[in-house]
């Protein structure tokens, strides 16, 4: 990975990995990331992007609800196994458009490769620990991502971050603090692998912004292949049978997944990112609102704090680096 800065002429996006922990994509399915023909007037519909926006980010969260509840039965590598194989099949019709060539043989290899490894890590660990802890606190340290992203985007990238932005970091970090409690019960070991979790997400971001120019549903592709290929390994390991619905829940998991990034994709392309992505903090509140529902966890005050200075410090960043990048387009 280059420590050199990237050149004006290919800045990078601004940072907004957050949508799902528990698939780590944000990426387009189709043709990658909307041009600026797509973002004109004459093609927008604020109104429907933020509703789509607002659906993906439910889907995404009930996507994780599922994955909770099944892992309190089934081993993270059955999860892995059925989810991958069907989110595979969800995704054949874009690859067969995409070419088979095309995604068996993406560029950058070896940068591909270390964005799957990671990917995979992150996704193991997040089934992992919200076996063990409520799936709001878990949400709300993912929700730290951006703010990982913008940590690490100088020593890795070579890129500036301007004092407000160091500012916004460190009160991000607080609120992790805060979210975690800060106490002997914190460094537990469900709590430190979601935290792993969290920086695997946050790295892989940081190497998706290198790969930018490739397609969307290689990246996609890969991605569920590793986890497909991880589950098969590590499946028969405490394997238990499902049951026909709980077989069919497993299945949902990778369809509910891709339904709920082609919802967040056509979003992107009907509304301006700036309008639309501070939208997905919202899955705070379904988190939350499942978390009570479903499994009896009410949040504590702590985690409300913790969140309240984490999604303030995100959207700072976030606000920040659109100023920032529509200066330089200016420029």
């Amino acid at each position: 990975m280059s420590g050199t800065p990237p050149s004006s002429s290919d800045a990078p996006r601004p940072h907004t990995p957050l949508l799902e922990p528990s698939s780590s994509t944000g990426e387009d399915l189709g043709d990658g990331a909307p041009d600026e023909a797509t973002e004109g007037p004459l093609h927008q519909n604020i109104p429907a992007g933020i509703g789509l926006m607002i659906l993906g980010i439910f889907l995404f969260v009930a996507n994780d609800v599922m994955g909770k509840w099944l892992v309190a039965t089934y081993t993270v590598g059955q999860v892995l196994l059925i989810r991958s194989a069907a989110g595979l099949v969800m995704l054949s019709p874009s690859i067969w458009k995409a070419g088979l060539n095309t995604v068996l043989f993406p560029p950058s290899p070896k940068l591909n490769l270390l964005r799957i490894f990671l990917t995979t890590c992150e996704v193991a660990c997040f089934y992992w620990a919200v076996s063990y802890i409520p799936l709001a606190d878990i949400v709300t340290l993912y929700m730290a991502a951006p703010i990982f992203v913008t940590a690490l985007a100088y020593p890795l990238l070579g890129e500036k971050i301007d004092t407000p932005r160091v500012i916004a970091i460190i009160i991000g970090f607080i609120g992790v603090i805060i979210a975690m409690r800060p106490s002997s019960a914190s460094f537990s070991l469900p709590a430190l692998v979601a935290l792993s979790g969290c920086l695997f997400f946050s790295l892989m971001m940081i190497i998706t912004r290198h790969l930018r120019g490739t397609k969307g549903i290689v990246l996609v592709t890969w991605q569920s292949m590793a986890a497909l290929l991880l589950g098969a390994v590590i499946s028969p390991i405490g394997w238990v049978t499902p049951t026909p619905r709980d077989f069919v829940l497993l299945l949902m998991l990778g369809v509910v997944a891709t339904l709920a990034h082609i919802a967040v994709n056509k979003a992107l392309k009907l509304a301006p990112a700036a309008i639309i992505m501070p939208y997905q903090y919202t899955q705070i509140i379904w988190a939350v609102i499942f978390g009570i529902i479903i499994f009896g966890d009410w949040p504590d005050q702590m985690m409300i704090m913790g969140s309240a200075l984490i999604i303030a410090a995100g959207l700072f960043i976030f606000w920040r680096e659109q100023k920032v990048g529509r200066k330089e387009k200016d420029a």
